[in-house]
């Protein structure tokens, strides 16, 4: 199965390290990383998308982050 998450947080450091969690289990960066003012927050927010192959069946019940 074809597996896609999309990983989203502050600019800081935590975006990169949780970037950098999802490559070394595998998962591939999927297209370019977006950028956006959160006006509600007054911060600018970081977005990437990643997939990965993985064995089994897809269901809604498929923990993604735990692939």
């Amino acid at each position: 199965m074809k597996l896609y998450r999309f990983l989203s947080e502050d600019d800081t450091s935590a975006f990169c390290h949780k970037v950098t969690a999802a490559l070394n289990k595998g998962w591939a960066l999927h297209g370019a990383p977006t950028y956006a003012f959160d006006a509600a927050r007054g911060v600018m927010r970081c977005g990437q998308a990643v997939v990965k192959d993985a064995h089994g069946e897809y269901t809604p019940a498929t923990k993604l982050g735990d692939q």
